[in-house]
């Protein structure tokens, strides 16, 4: 429901009550006005609901839809694919339905007592070969006081679920809409985080990373041998690991500190440089025994053809282990990022010892982007934010099965963490929060790329912005947003360079306009 009017939108909203509020509009049973109610997920709203809804409307004078709450959707993977305010949204601007209510309940029985319409509205489906046993139970629910069960007659139906999965319209704005007005966040809030980033303190602590990308062109291929022939064009290099998360928010406007562990070669010179350059305090190590770590992606006519990493993942020795530990105790800086790559810094014995340095007042957050390593997210206990994705989730729980919802909220209780922002790539990311009477327990925000040409680097660009939007606001849905636009411009370029702000605030822009149909 994006580019309506205050005006227009009071019209649809004020059929959205709460059972209290129906009850109370409704009456007791029996009533002078027959009451009907259907309930369901309505995740897209298609031709067979609307055929439901208008076969029920016309066996009573007031039809209410009852629709389950996110919380309790878990039929698939990354639903519901519509929020619960949009789907209520979408309900109440049909002119067919009076009332809308969002069930919290995992089932309408209690719902069904409590407000005890006339009628309860079912799908041919439920009676098709003999009345399931939670229609029983709902069929009994409505005895009690003298309600009945009508079903719909026979027809085509349309499956919510093949048409998400099959090819999911893009509801993003809609989706980012209806969040912000629920959360009373404006894009003029988004606008003045953006700028309070200035001057803002951070100590990022983690694994420096030198991305090389080799242009090949191919020459062909070995006739004795399965061996491909490339022609070097160029070779470019960029600072990545935690390296990037740095120079992403000294460009985005902090004040930034970076303790790292570098080789003795000319590669820590090339990083040393780099991070000069662009106003980051590098606070590095030097370690004799081990190379500055280095990934080589050799690609050929915009083909990915093979990386050849340059590494040592051996743990870092007690001398260094120590600096880290120090530099840390001594920090004065609003917010400490671990960002973890699984290249020495962190492991089972350094976390601990890295967790306890922290000094008390600096938000903790923590990051374990692990693609081809052995890491776990869960041994960053207790931090203020941390910021996985699916995989490393369920390599941290040791679930392949569970749908991303319910495995983001067991990932969340385990970390005991303040707030989990979990990316799911293409599909956006989830943000997991302690719910309160005010707020939900979670929130989803979809992405707004316009096409992915590298992927590498999204989640340091997330990282950053959500860092210091979380620093600056305190603002969960605000860190989401902007953290999403920072990982979609990131997957707009080839290569890993810093985000800039005025780039998301173009991006803000553009949003805005798809929100106002503009």
């Amino acid at each position: 429901m994006t580019g309506l009017t205050d005006a227009e939108r009071a019209t649809y909203e004020r059929k959205i009550k709460t059972r209290e509020q129906l009850r109370a509009i409704l009456g007791p049973f029996p009533r002078q006005k027959r009451v009907i109610m259907c309930h369901g997920t309505f995740d897209l709203v298609h031709p067979g609901h609307i055929r439901h809804l208008i076969y029920a409307k016309s066996k009573a004078d007031i039809l209410v839809t009852s629709l389950t709450s996110d919380q309790h959707i878990s039929k698939a993977n990354f639903r519901p694919f519509v929020p619960q305010l949009l789907r209520a949204m979408n309900l109440a601007a049909l002119e067919i339905v009076d009332y809308v209510i969002i069930d919290e309940n995992p089932t309408p029985i209690e719902n069904l007592k409590f407000i005890q319409p006339d009628y309860f509205a079912k799908g041919y489906e439920y009676n098709k070969t003999g009345m399931h046993p939670k229609t029983k139970e709902e069929h009994d629910a409505l005895a009690t006081y003298g309600g009945e069960i009508l079903f719909t007659p026979g027809d085509i139906v349309y499956s919510s679920s093949h048409i998400i999965e099959s090819e999911p319209p893009n509801l993003a704005a809609d989706k980012l809409h209806m969040l912000m007005a629920a959360e009373n966040v404006t894009f003029a809030d988004l606008r003045r985080a953006l700028e309070s980033f200035k001057g803002a303190k951070v100590h990022v602590v983690g694994d420096t990373i030198v991305d090389s990308y080799t242009y090949c062109t191919l020459i062909g291929g070995n006739t004795k041998t399965p061996t491909f022939s490339l022609k070097f064009e160029e070779q470019v290099d960029f600072v990545g690991g935690a390296g990037i998360v740095a120079k992403h928010m000294k460009t985005a406007g902090a004040d930034v500190t970076f303790t790292t562990v570098l080789g003795d070669d000319a590669l820590r010179d090339f990083v040393v440089k780099d991070l000069q350059e662009h106003g980051v305090r590098c606070d590095a190590v030097i370690d004799r025994t081990r190379p500055t770590t280095q990934k080589n992606l050799f690609t050929a006519g915009g083909y990915r053809m093979l990386k050849v990493d340059k590494l040592d993942n051996r743990p870092i020795s007690d001398r260094v282990l120590q600096h880290f530990q120090d530099s840390i105790r001594a920090s004065t800086s609003d917010a400490i990022v671990f960002s973890d790559f699984r290249h020495g810094i962190f492991n089972p014995q350094t976390i601990p010892t890295l967790t306890a340095a922290l000094p008390k007042g600096p938000l903790r957050i923590a990051d374990s982007q692990v693609a081809s390593r052995w890491g776990n997210i869960l041994e960053f206990q207790g931090f203020d934010l941390i910021t996985p994705n699916e995989r490393e989730a369920r390599f941290a729980l040791g679930d392949q099965d569970s749908t991303v919802r319910p495995l983001a909220l067991e990932l969340y209780k385990r970390a005991k963490c303040k707030y989990l922002i979990l990316k799911m790539g293409e599909r956006g990311l989830i943000t997991y929060r302690a719910p309160d009477p005010e707020v939900r327990s979670f929130f989803t925000v979809d992405p707004f790329t316009d096409k992915v040409v590298d992927a590498v680097g999204a989640g340091d660009a997330l990282l950053s912005y959500a860092t210091l939007s979380l620093r600056t606001t305190g603002n969960p849905v605000i860190a989401s947003i902007l953290g999403t636009l920072a990982a979609c411009l990131a997957c707009e370029r080839d290569g890993n360079s810093p985000i800039d702000p005025a780039d998301v605030h173009k991006r803000l822009d553009h949003v805005e306009k798809l929100i106002r149909y503009e």
